[in-house]
This record gives C-alpha cells, structure tokens and sequence, in this order.
C-alpha cells in the first residue's frame, strides 16, 4: 500500500492513478482474450439427440498382428506387476464378435497400467468411425477401466464430426480372452 508522504503528495497520486490504469487496461486486455458466442451458432438449440452404438473391440497384444503395443515402462515393471505399463492402440471396432466382421472403426489411443493391486488401466482414446454416416466422426473417451469387472464403465469426453459436443459413457464387457493369442 502507498505511504502518503507530506513532502511529495503527488507521487502518492501518481501511484495511485498508475495502479488504477493497470488494473483497468489488464480488464481490457481479458475482453480480447475472449468473447460471447451464440448457442444457437454453434448448433446447441437444437433437441438432444441420443444414439445407442454397439460393435466389438479388438485388443490384440500378443502373435501376429498386433494391434496394442508396449511403448514404455517404469523400472520396477515387471509380468507379475505390470504397474507403470504403457501401450498404444489401433484396435478395430467391428459389428460382430468375430475380428474379420465387417469394420465400422478404430479404437486410437494410450492405455497405462495404472494401478499398484489390480488390473486397471487409464485409458485416453478416440472411437474414429469410417463406417455409414458416422464416417469421418470420432468419440473421444477418457476414464479407468478395471480389465476384470464384469461391466467397465468410462465416460465419453467430446467428439467431431456427426459427434461434436457428444457426452455420455462407454460400456465395456470382455466377451473373451485368450491368454494364448493375446486376443481380447
């Protein structure tokens, strides 16, 4: 805070009228940073839509044909505790159980080991669709998925294309696992 001095009650003035100007220009300089938008601009007036996908995801870790891949790993990784585990995924999205049924998509993104006692991963990932009218159109989804739950659930963070400003969750269920093959 300023000390008023006797001798130079100007300078406190002055002091005063600078800070006064700073914090009025750094309230103008905030307004350039953003601006209002419309809603009804972006397309958010109209009535939700709800869409229900099913399709199958492929996470193939082992044998031919890999579609997950280690990229790194803590120092203290090991296969009885894969804590600190990380992959990266191009695993195909198709309509049945079988990995050579029709693909709808890709499931693009990183997972880590992310738990110290349990099979849990963190996963980061885009459902990137190249199927009927969701072609070109991704979902993005962000969230923990402890592998042997009978029922995973993660939440959907965005989206593009036919997706933009989606919100939701993801339900995951493992069908089957095959330690031998490495096929989810």
């Amino acid at each position: 805070m300023a000390e008023n001095h006797p001798e130079h009650p100007s300078a406190t003035a002055f002091l005063l009228i600078a800070l006064s100007l700073i914090s009025t220009l750094a309230a103008v300089e905030s307004k350039l940073f953003s601006r209002n938008l419309s809603p009804s601009s972006l397309g958010l007036k109209k009535p939700e839509k709800l869409s229900h996908l099913h399709f199958y995801f492929h996470d193939v870790v082992t044998g031919k044909n890999v579609t997950a891949v280690r990229v790194a790993k803590a120092p203290t990784t090991t296969k009885s505790s894969p804590f600190g585990a990380v992959a990266v995924m191009d695993d195909p999205l198709t309509i049945s159980p079988d990995i050579g049924s029709k693909l709808v998509g890709k499931a693009q993104g990183i997972y880590a080991l992310a738990s110290q006692t349990e099979a849990s991963l963190l996963m980061a990932f885009n459902f990137a669709f190249v199927e009927g009218k969701y072609n070109g159109s991704n979902l993005s989804v962000l969230g923990r998925n402890p592998v042997f739950s009978a029922v995973r659930e993660m939440p959907v963070i965005g989206g593009s294309g036919v997706f933009r400003f989606a919100r939701g969750y993801t339900e995951a269920k493992t069908r089957t696992f095959d330690l031998k093959t490495g096929l989810m």
